[in-house]
């Protein structure tokens, strides 16, 4: 009888210690448990002053009121600009009316060769409601460091006006207030961005 008490009380011991054990465990994988919350805006995106169709003058304040597609490439690219202008043309497409809410914009990074009219000609090829923009060095300079875009030109020697500009790939989606939502890395499909154009719309 002692005995069979001792091991009731070892049993109970050893329990009450595996569901402590547990119990921890539970506590640690918890996803409250020393979680980090974020709170705030994206740096992404603000002031800029540059050049559209016809020598106008175009700033982010003419968009106010309507959400953006903003993706920064260059006229000569042989590539990636053309790919990721006509994946947006065809999310557009996709969205039917809605598209009348969402402005897609190309901002050069080479504004020595991409004149207004050589940019605009240039995005006239995905759709009539596209906006080319090209600017001064400094203009241009100075919005991509807003949206945090890197770029830079590649010469070889004696190329003249034959080089080639590495940029960053990604394509920014701004509210109607002008500030940042979210962004598409290149090579998101024109479906996956319709679906989520069409969840803010």
């Amino acid at each position: 009888m002692k005995r069979r008490l001792i091991l009731v009380i070892v049993g109970s011991f050893l329990l009450g210690s595996l569901i402590g054990v547990g119990a921890l465990m539970l506590d640690q994988q918890s996803p409250t448990k020393n979680r980090v919350v974020t709170s705030g805006q994206a740096l992404i995106g603000g002031p800029f002053e540059l050049v559209g169709k016809d020598g106008k003058t175009v700033t982010d304040k003419d968009f106010l009121g309507r959400y953006m597609l903003v993706f920064f490439g260059f006229t000569h690219c042989p590539d990636i600009c053309p790919a990721e202008l006509q994946v947006m043309s065809a999310a557009l497409d996709d969205l039917g009316d809605k598209a009348d809410r969402v402005v897609p914009v190309f901002i050069t990074v080479d504004p020595e060769r991409d004149t207004p009219e050589l940019v605009s000609a240039y995005v006239a090829n995905f759709g009539e409601n596209f906006v080319g923009l090209t600017g001064t060095p400094e203009a241009i300079a100075k919005t991509a460091k807003a949206y945090r875009v890197t770029y830079q030109k590649f010469q070889e020697e004696n190329a003249g006006e034959n080089y080639s500009v590495d940029h960053s790939a990604l394509l920014y989606l701004m509210g109607p207030d002008g500030k940042f939502v979210t962004y598409f890395p290149y090579g998101t499909s024109p479906e996956k961005m319709a679906e989520t154009l069409r969840g803010l719309l």
